[in-house]
């Protein structure tokens, strides 16, 4: 496999600063030598552009930043449809997660049926309407599928993006009440930490792909590392404690990656500025590696 390694340093789709110094992070705990190790072709083609939010108006504070996160998004679907076009991998590092709506819209050009497997704290399922912060990070979901401002949920000129019954959250631990409400009526399936707690990391994620790849459908994994519990993943945007261990990461990934309908990744929210010795990053490379088929043996 050809591997196109796309860096979108996003800082504009929530409060804390410093997931823009993600991919970097990524890219320096060796991300390009340990894939090649597996055997890839690696096309590394460095970052889109984002401009930083100080040099841009917050704007209305329901939905903050939205036209820089919307062009951004825009030439990170197109940068995304052509890696697959051209027949690559796209692994796309965030970044806050808003750089989702860029790479799900572009895998969508290519794959009208696609399914999402979102591992994430959050649901990332708010409107304009429900969001408690106006931050864009947490209103991606909806917008792919086509809930929400017409701005963001008409990147590339049309939606759905992805049918909401395609859609598996997993790891979710932090839901705003509004959310919850707009998650059960739209059929998303989420798999919360009590889940994984109750039937094992293992059994959620065969369902997870199931359920987002029936029939074969392709499936874009969207791994947020606030997924993980902050003492595995210090550095992350939004830590939210009693999330996923070390091992039931990678267990996720190993089922993911033995069910081989992933045909794009993106991984997001490292924040360097909040890290020990760059530990969350090595972790997102970790990842990775077994999303992509590394074995222990």
């Amino acid at each position: 496999m050809r591997i196109r390694v796309i860096g979108a340093p996003m800082d504009l789709g929530a409060d804390r600063r410093g997931v823009d110094i993600g991919p970097s992070a990524i890219r320096y705990a060796a991300l390009n030598e340990q894939l090649r190790r597996l055997g890839y072709s690696v096309h590394d083609i460095g970052n889109i552009h984002i401009p930083q939010p100080e040099s841009r108006p917050v704007g209305h504070p329901k939905l903050k930043y939205l036209e820089p996160i919307v062009q951004a998004s825009e030439e990170l679907a197109d940068t995304v449809e052509q890696a697959l076009q051209d027949g690559e991998f796209p692994l796309i590092l965030g970044g806050d997660h808003s750089i989702a709506l860029g790479s799900i819209s572009g895998v969508a050009s290519v794959h009208k049926n696609l399914g999402v497997i979102w591992v994430d704290a959050h649901a990332d399922f708010n409107t304009e309407e429900t969001t408690p912060s106006g931050n864009i990070h947490g209103m991606i979901l909806a917008a792919l599928s086509g809930l929400g401002n017409h701005k963001l949920t008409h990147i590339k000129g049309w939606a759905p993006k992805i049918k909401p019954e395609n859609i598996v959250i997993v790891g979710a631990r932090d839901l705003d009440n509004e959310e919850k409400a707009l998650l059960r009526q739209h059929h998303v399936s989420v798999f919360t930490m009590s889940d994984i707690d109750h039937y094992g990391i293992f059994e959620v994620s065969k369902r997870a792909v199931e359920i987002a790849g029936r029939n074969g459908r392709p499936i874009h994994l969207s791994f947020d590392m606030d997924s993980i519990d902050p003492r595995e993943a210090p550095g992350v945007g939004t830590p939210v404690r009693g999330g996923l261990s070390y091992r039931e990461a990678h267990t996720a990934m190993e089922v993911l990656a033995d069910s081989r309908q992933i045909v794009s990744m993106d991984i997001v929210e490292v924040n360097s500025i909040l890290d020990h010795e760059n530990s969350t990053a090595r972790l997102a490379v970790e990842l990775i590696l077994s999303a992509l088929g590394k074995k222990i043996l």
